[in-house]
């Protein structure tokens, strides 16, 4: 597909503006979260880091999608007074596991599914935790988890996602990171990469990060060359910590 008009521009021009800072509601059911479904299924399960690259990309892919709006007219999309609350506020995603009739029902529920490797990911339009579609709702957060796999080298020119490895985070949490970084990494791309990366379908690598690539990321985030995800630490890790850096092609 070829994306030159100004709907892209404005879809990108949202992300590279950054998040909101707008104070949780009093009732936390009011609270907005994106919700990723991560297809695990009980028999040969899929690769951790390919699970990882599907939902960074699913998120992503969302974010940008042209049901976002504006269109090439400067109309509205379906999807983005949701999206623009959501960003708004805290860019909080819960991503919960299905398999089966669960995964398939999930595909009803407004969203883009990627795959890759065989692992899919699908990220759903944001909205209040407690109006959660009842087919969602049902999926569970926690209880399987996927253990890390070695990829083989990454392509020249994928953008790459690099996990910090110490903080030992489970794939659901990780999923939620990773989606966090390609979004911040649309944002602090140039339109053009952007468009170019859309192109490409927004494919990207996950890897971890061992303590001395960690600590070389960390320096390139404070060059300028990369950015970092900060967590607010509501779940698993502390709050502050850094979770995921993206090196900014």
């Amino acid at each position: 597909m070829t994306l030159t008009g100004d709907g892209f521009a404005a879809r990108h021009g949202m992300l590279a503006a950054g998040y909101g800072s707008r104070p949780d509601p009093d009732d936390p059911s009011q609270v907005l979260a994106m919700p990723i479904v991560l297809h695990i299924p009980k028999v040969d399960p899929p690769a951790r880091s390919d699970l990882l690259a599907a939902a960074a990309t699913a998120t992503v892919a969302l974010c940008l999608d042209a049901r976002v709006g504006p269109d090439e007219d400067g109309e509205p999309g379906p999807w983005q007074h949701a999206l623009r609350e959501w960003t708004d506020a805290r860019i909080r995603k819960v991503a919960r596991r299905a398999r089966g009739a669960q995964w398939l029902a999930a595909q009803e529920v407004d969203g883009v599914t990627v795959d890759v490797g065989g692992a899919q990911a699908r990220a759903l339009v944001p909205g209040q935790v407690g109006a959660l579609d009842p087919r969602i709702r049902k999926l569970q957060i926690g209880g399987t988890d996927l253990e890390h796999d070695e990829p083989g080298p990454v392509e020249p020119g994928l953008p790459i996602l690099w996990v910090n490895a110490s903080l030992d985070m489970t794939v659901g949490k990780a999923a939620a990171q990773v989606g966090h970084a390609s979004m911040i990494l649309a944002g602090a791309m140039t339109l053009e990469r952007a468009r170019l990366w859309a192109e490409d379908g927004y494919r990207c690598a996950v890897r971890d990060a061992d303590p001395q690539r960690w600590a070389q990321l960390c320096d390139e985030v404070a060059r300028g060359a990369a950015v970092a995800v900060r967590d607010a630490g509501f779940t698993e890790v502390a709050p502050g910590s850094m979770t995921v850096i993206a090196p900014i092609p």
